[in-house]
């Protein structure tokens, strides 16, 4: 069995290449990034040097595999259009730099229905999917459709919801999955114990199968089961316990997943350093 590919998602702040730095400095076999201010509509733009730069120094840098978050403004259901047609033109936009810096898995929130209701709001996400990807040349870098706490409209909650966005979709071929522990714990799926985690697991493997899982998020909780709500922990300290974390990492169905924390960080990345000498101690 392939050990798992230990990493935390980490700033890009001082430029990219400084994001394979810090990764290294935590002693990541993965990493996330976000390649470009996630909490803007348009970023700087990415030169040649700066993309070349960070390929080089991924490559010199024991780090595996790369996977970046998608900006938090992005709605691929937004009944509004120019916010439709903007979350689009961001997606394309993350999807274009994510080739250029060599990121093999984009991951996306599905979207919010914001009323329209669950299934025009799944048909929406996935025509919205195929509008960006047919305007996109194919790459190296694949969708990662994320699991959700389900706050509000927000869908991807249930497995299922996200079965039914890659049906829907001409492109399946480039649609993959990213899972979260918070957010489904957070969702209603019982994580924190053995059997709940292990149906969980089966319902991925049912729904979306294994193969086409690019990440796994490893989060604890600050908010009960069943919350509705995504607020993440460091690990250990949360509603989900260390236990779980220790079962996915010696799971089969996980070997040779890229894993990573998106965890409170503290000053100076302590508490990502926290949580990875944690997992790797399981």
């Amino acid at each position: 069995m392939h050990p798992p590919l230990l990493g935390a998602h980490v700033s890009i702040a001082g430029g990219l290449p400084r994001a394979i730095e810090r990764g290294v400095e935590l002693g990541c076999e993965a990493l996330q990034i976000f390649v470009k201010n996630a909490s803007q509509w348009r970023g700087r733009p990415l030169g040649d040097e700066e993309a070349r730069a960070f390929r080089e120094a991924h490559a010199a840098s024991p780090v595996g595999p790369l996977v970046a978050h998608s900006s938090y403004l992005i709605n691929l259901a937004a009944v509004d259009p120019e916010i439709l047609a903007r979350s689009r033109a961001a997606l394309a936009d993350e999807l274009d730099r994510c080739a250029r810096l060599g990121v093999a898995g984009l991951v996306v929130h599905p979207g919010a229905h914001l009323g329209a209701g669950e299934e025009a709001g799944i048909a929406a996400i996935a025509a919205s999917l195929d509008a960006v990807l047919e305007g996109v040349a194919e790459g190296p870098t694949r969708v990662l459709l994320e699991n959700t706490a389900g706050q509000g409209t927000v869908l991807g909650y249930r497995i299922a919801q996200i079965a039914s966005i890659r049906a829907a979709s001409r492109h399946r071929d480039r649609l993959g999955y990213c899972l979260d522990t918070c957010h489904a714990f957070a969702a209603g799926y019982a994580v924190h114990e053995p059997a709940g985690l292990d149906e969980w697991l089966a319902e991925v493997g049912e729904l979306l199968g294994w193969e086409g899982v690019g990440a796994l998020h490893l989060n604890d909780s600050k908010q009960p089961f069943a919350s509705r709500r995504d607020r993440h922990e460091n690990v250990g300290q949360g509603a989900i316990g260390s236990e779980p974390f220790a079962r996915l990492l010696h799971d089969p169905r996980t070997a040779g997943k890229p894993m990573i924390v998106e965890t409170p960080t503290e000053d100076d990345m302590a508490g990502h350093r926290r949580d990875l000498e944690l997992l790797r101690s399981l």
